[in-house]
């Protein structure tokens, strides 16, 4: 075969037409004689595909991270007030003008900015209402631990993958994080952050009316409990976690105007009791470790909850077919590179370890972003 000859047949595999809607439509090889047998034409069907989801996930790092960008360097708290014009941004925001037309014009590809027949940049409604850090809807913390912690941290994935451990090297350890580490403020308003579309669902969906008290067990800045406090004025409580962490909570609860009803509750999961409440949360708790710990920490919730009281744990749970949700899925390989032995689960395997509890009328509900949350009581 001649070099024509390779050339041509390249070029016939690779024929692509679009639609009025420019999506890919495959043209199948003119040939002349017999039709070619089924497995040798779906052969060259794949041949002849574009590979747009491999180029989607393999690029997909450089979408995220802009975005953590455009929060570290405050862009969308700039804008919040008004449009601003290329000049006056980059200036604001302490961009160099090198990279800044393209910066800002990447943004309004990826939808967070609009950009006016001026040239004036603004944001769009979502990234306003959730990435202006003066707003108490700001998501730009769970950005800024993902930009400070896990971005890293993923890279260390093949090697843990090959190994179960993992590394050494990573950016902060859960305990670590916990206790004075300099990375624990970004850690702990990520976790609000993280929980806060979880949190603001579970005041709205779960019948909170029926009680009187709640605490939120690994409360971090008490995130969680704010927003179900605000929505229901009747009730009390407030949040279990480590003794450092109490400053952090007090601060973000006085913040919030709630000191009055939510009071921190110090201790040690492995080795304290929890502490008393119709309601206890675990949001975001039992994926960081091992079964045994899941179901010791299940235990533990029963025996502190009175009868007829409700636990309410969330996570981002892993479908029961596991082949739906990538996100849990790669949340669980976010376990396996922070944690000794952490992982995410379905809503089938949770229910199961809240039935050996003791645990009684037991049901999944989504909180409408990536978590769903298992509801259980106490037998009355």
């Amino acid at each position: 075969m001649g070099p024509g000859d390779c050339a041509g047949e390249h070029q016939d595999r690779l024929t692509i037409m679009t639609d009025s809607n420019q999506t890919p439509l495959l043209r199948p090889p003119q040939t002349g004689g017999t039709a070619t047998s089924q497995p040798a034409e779906n052969s060259r069907q794949i041949e002849r595909m574009i590979p747009r989801r491999i180029l989607e996930i393999s690029y997909a790092f450089w979408r995220s991270k802009a975005l953590m960008s455009a929060v570290e360097l405050d862009v969308f708290t700039t804008l919040a007030d008004n449009p601003l014009d290329l000049e006056t941004l980059t200036r604001r925001t302490g961009i160099h003008e090198r990279g800044a037309h393209d910066f800002f014009d990447a943004l309004v590809a990826l939808g967070a900015l609009w950009r006016d027949a001026d040239g004036r940049y603004g944001n769009q409604p979502e990234f306003d209402y959730y990435l202006d850090r003066r707003k108490p809807t700001y998501l730009g913390g769970l950005l800024e631990h993902l930009n400070a912690r896990h971005y890293q941290n993923w890279g260390w994935l093949t090697q843990v993958l090959r190994t179960g451990v993992p590394p050494t090297g990573g950016v902060g350890t859960y305990k670590a994080l916990h206790n004075g580490h300099p990375m624990q403020e970004i850690f702990l308003s990520g976790m609000t952050a993280g929980s806060l579309v979880a949190a603001q669902a579970l005041a709205a969906k779960f019948p909170w009316r029926e009680f009187k008290t709640m605490i939120d067990v690994g409360t971090a800045q008490g995130g969680a409990v704010v927003e179900i406090a605000c929505a229901h004025p009747h009730l009390t409580g407030g949040g279990f976690d480590l003794p450092p962490v109490e400053p952090v909570f007090a601060s973000y609860v006085l913040k919030r105007g709630l000191s009055d009803r939510l009071k921190f509750y110090s201790g040690d999961f492995f080795s304290d009791p929890l502490p008393t409440a119709d309601v206890l949360v675990m949001g975001r708790i039992l994926h960081n470790w091992d079964l045994a710990t899941k179901n010791m920490l299940l235990g533990k919730a029963y025996r502190a909850l009175p009868p007829g009281g409700a636990l309410i744990v969330y996570d981002p749970l892993i479908d029961d077919d596991r082949r739906a949700d990538a996100h849990a899925l790669l949340s669980s390989l976010n376990m396996l590179i922070e944690t000794a032995g952490g992982f995410e689960y379905t809503g089938a395997d949770c229910k199961e370890w809240m039935r050996q509890a003791g645990f009684i009328e037991i049901r999944t509900e989504p909180l409408g972003d990536m978590h769903t949350a298992v509801l259980a009581r106490k037998a009355l």
